[in-house]
This record gives structure tokens, sequence and C-alpha cells, in this order.
């Protein structure tokens, strides 16, 4: 495998960063992961702006080059893939070691890629990353406040959805639970750790707002104008996991997943049903047609 490693493509044993970078110190950069489908990022646009919307968060928003979109082709044809997961790094980069960030940003940027099966409808070969619907559980580990860090900027401090994960493990679900379900510090449903939620109730989709604490993942949105243009009933708002465990179906969404039904929450049963089905099948015809025709 090659990288994309500062302007140059180099042989993943050589793919390294300082040890001075602040992305590595202090978790100073911002991140974004997508789906490449048929040698095209899936919803670029998208990805590109909330990477430039996180860099400006963080005080290095010309730090995110013009060239990325072409970094990202380099790297794809150097590993002959046209199906893959790809995830684009900038951080600030190496600056003297101090908390305080100098104004001068000499950025660290790395494209990353692996190989992942083909997208789209399973009539015309696609294939879903999952095996089987999730296992997701409740975890206590919450969801940092907006006010303490901004939940809209992806940056590489992912250190509440590890705790999250983490927690999976030491209470023993790990090796069962695919994803843990993070609430608010007032209980309300937030989040995957590394995932969006949905859930059906009497055929109306809902999902947490954009008021609280989540990342508003690039699928999320898709989803919603999926939901929009089939007459799907959509309602944001504040709810708790019992909302979610009495649902007649849920699912997550996330760039890698697309759309993956829960079969259980917290030892709860949920359906794989028909609005859930009819979400993903309008995403797979969505992938088909901007990719593959």
């Amino acid at each position: 495998m090659k990288y994309h490693v500062n302007g140059s493509l180099v042989p993943a044993t050589d793919a390294t960063v300082s040890v001075r970078d602040r992305g590595f110190q202090y978790g100073d950069g911002v991140f974004e992961t997508l789906r490449v489908y048929g040698g095209e990022p899936f919803a670029w646009t998208a990805h590109r702006d909330r990477l430039q919307r996180s860099a400006e968060t963080l005080g290095f928003g010309d730090a995110v080059p013009d060239d990325l979109r072409e970094r990202i082709n380099e790297t794809l044809t150097a590993n002959d893939l046209s199906e893959a997961y790809c995830k684009v790094s900038v951080t600030r980069g190496v600056q003297p070691g101090k908390l305080t960030p100098d104004p001068d940003v000499d950025p660290t940027i790395v494209v990353f890629v692996a190989d992942l099966p083909r997208g789209g409808k399973a009539d015309a070969g696609g294939e879903s990353v999952w095996s089987e619907p999730a296992t997701v559980q409740t975890v206590e580990t919450r969801r940092v406040p907006d006010a303490t860090l901004p939940a809209d900027a992806k940056t590489h401090n992912y250190l509440n959805g590890i705790l999250a994960r983490l927690e999976l493990q030491q209470n023993g679900t790990g090796k069962t639970a695919d994803e843990a379900l993070v609430r608010t510090v007032d209980g309300h449903i937030a989040e995957g750790a590394t995932s969006n939620l949905f859930f059906i109730d009497d055929r109306t989709l809902k999902t947490p707002s954009d008021d609280l604490p989540i990342l508003p993942g690039v699928t999320r949105s898709v989803v919603h104008d999926l939901a929009a243009g089939d007459g799907i009933p959509l309602e944001t708002g504040r709810y708790g996991v019992d909302d979610v465990r009495n649902a007649d179906e849920a699912f997550l969404t996330n760039s890698t997943w697309e759309i993956r039904p829960i079969s259980n929450l917290d030892g709860v049963d949920l359906s794989n049903g028909p609005i859930t089905r009819r979400l993903a099948q309008l995403f797979d015809e969505r992938v088909e047609r901007d990719h593959y025709k």
C-alpha cells in the first residue's frame, strides 16, 4: 500500500509523521472518513465542507489544501482501488512544544485508503461491509457538552468515543455489542460512538435533534434527503433510551456502514422493518445511479 503524506505518495512502511506533530501530541487535527464507490468519493462536497468547518473551528482553516481531491485520486490510483475506505487527516503540524498554537501553520496532511467491497445494489454486485444487523448497548459514558468541545468538529480528539467503546469491553459486552449508544449529560440519546441513530415509531422516522451535542453525519444528512424524497415523515427531537427500545425499527448510519439495522438494544429485540429496508434500498439506488451508471 501507498499513502499520501504531505504532498507525496510513500510506501506504507514510510508513511510516518513527526512525534512533535500536534495531531499526535494534543489531538490538534481534523479528519474525514469517506466511502469511495467506482473510484469516486461519495458526497465529496459535504465531506470537504465539513473538514473545512472543523479546521476553521480549530483555527487553521487555510491549512486544508485546494488539491485535496487530487491527492485522494492519486492515492486510489497508486493502490489500484476503486472501492475503498478513505480517511483524510489535516493537523496543525509540527510546532514548538507548548499548548498555545502558533499562528503560522505548516500542516501535516495524510490520505489513507483501504480496500472495501463494491457498493450499490445487491443485484449489481453490491455488498455490505457488515454481515449482520447491529447489537447495541447503552453506556454510562456521556457525550461531552457542546459548550465544552464543539460536537460538529470532527477532530483527532476522539476520546469520548474511545471511552464509550472501552466501557463495552470493561462491562463484558465488547465481544457481543457492535456499537455503544451514548447519551447527553441530561440523559437524552445523542449518537453511537462512531454513528448516528435513527428509529421508527408509528411509521415516523425519528432522530436526535441538531441542537444536541451530536456530529452531523454526512450519511445522516443523506438519509434525511432520502426520507423527504420518499414521503417518509421525519421528526427530530429529544428522546430517551426507552423510546428506542420500544420503537418499531431502528438503525445506525455512518460512511462505512451506510445504513445498518439494529437487531438488539440492551437485550431488547428490534425489527429490521419496512422503513429501514426502504431507506437502505433508496441509498443503494443513489449510490448505483451516481457512481456506477
